[in-house]
């Protein structure tokens, strides 16, 4: 009984003096993009609650397995997470071999929110409405492109899932993040991209891209996206394909440090500062419990292991 008080006390304490020093969260991303927008934001705002400066480090490649692993490695005290995706969902799925175990490796935290990808081309562009891009792909297969963030991204399943669903043949041009795959779209080299609200948001308001169609099964209830139709309304019905962003950290983390963590991450996501930046780009806030996001990831790696395999979707 004395031991068990003990174990009980520590680990009370340990959460009570949480953090001594800066924390890192990991974007498995390029910086410019939506996830590195919204990561940044989240941080310096977890920052005033926690006491200590919560540090962004970019670690892009391998279709966020890099920036997943390096996470997967760090020690499990609380000092390192990693702004997750659909990618994390989608992997198992996706690659021959993980490097780590996905089951095992990682704790979660919080599930900061979920926005739709956003179908937009440039304002030069000949297409007014996703029609007009079903039309062109069915009439010309193989010559028009889209954009992604990088193979296995939520970029990269949605325009897979439209090919899937219309029969078309639209190329995949992955990059190492969303910011440089918008400089090519934005410079014509790319006809389109299937971009997280969070990262066009601003060239949408601005009119350099035109939003075409949103990917969840409902219109966005955002002020930004709400007049934009779904995929599914514009003519593939049961379409739906949509983004989060949420944090993990490694598995043994003690729970005190966890629950820390989750309510510095709400704390700072339910502020009107936070929604001030990102909700007007189209994130829905969620701001749940570790297991809230737990039972959400492990649904998302169920329904889209059957969009693979059903696409036969191949890891680039």
């Amino acid at each position: 009984m004395a031991w068990a008080f003990l174990c009980v006390f520590q680990t009370v304490a340990l959460g009570a003096v949480f953090p001594e020093k800066p924390i890192r969260i990991i974007v498995p991303f390029s910086p410019g993009g939506g996830t590195d927008l919204i990561s940044r934001t989240l941080g310096s705002l977890m920052s005033l609650d926690l006491g200590q400066p919560v540090l962004i480090e970019n670690k892009p490649g391998a279709s966020t397995l890099i920036g997943t692993d390096a996470l997967a490695k760090s020690a499990p005290d609380g000092y390192a997470m990693v702004m997750a995706t659909l990618a994390h969902a989608v992997n198992p799925s996706l690659q021959a071999k993980l490097p780590y175990a996905q089951e095992t490796a990682f704790a979660p935290v919080i599930l900061i929110g979920r926005s739709p990808n956003v179908l937009v081309v440039t304002e030069s562009s000949p297409f007014k409405s996703f029609q007009d891009v079903m039309n062109a792909a069915k009439s010309n297969p193989g010559k028009l492109s889209y954009a992604s963030q990088g193979a296995g991204t939520s970029a990269h399943l949605a325009g897979e899932l439209f090919n899937f669903l219309a029969k078309t043949e639209v190329t995949h041009i992955p990059y190492k993040g969303a910011g440089p795959a918008l400089t090519d779209l934005l410079g014509g080299q790319v006809d389109m991209m299937f971009a997280t609200a969070s990262a066009v948001g601003g060239f949408i308001t601005t009119g350099k891209l035109r939003a075409l169609a949103v990917t969840t099964s409902e219109r966005s209830p955002t002020a930004l996206l709400s007049k934009v139709p779904t995929v599914a309304e514009s003519g593939l019905p049961s379409y739906v394909a949509e983004s989060w962003y949420g944090l993990f950290v490694p598995a043994g983390t003690p729970e005190a440090i966890v629950q820390r963590l989750n309510l510095a991450a709400k704390k700072a996501a339910q502020s009107e500062t936070f929604k001030q930046k990102i909700e007007k780009e189209g994130l829905i806030v969620s701001a749940g419990t570790p297991d809230a996001f737990d039972r959400y990831v492990k649904a998302e790696e169920v329904r889209w292991r059957a969009v693979v395999k059903a696409a036969n979707i191949k890891a680039e």
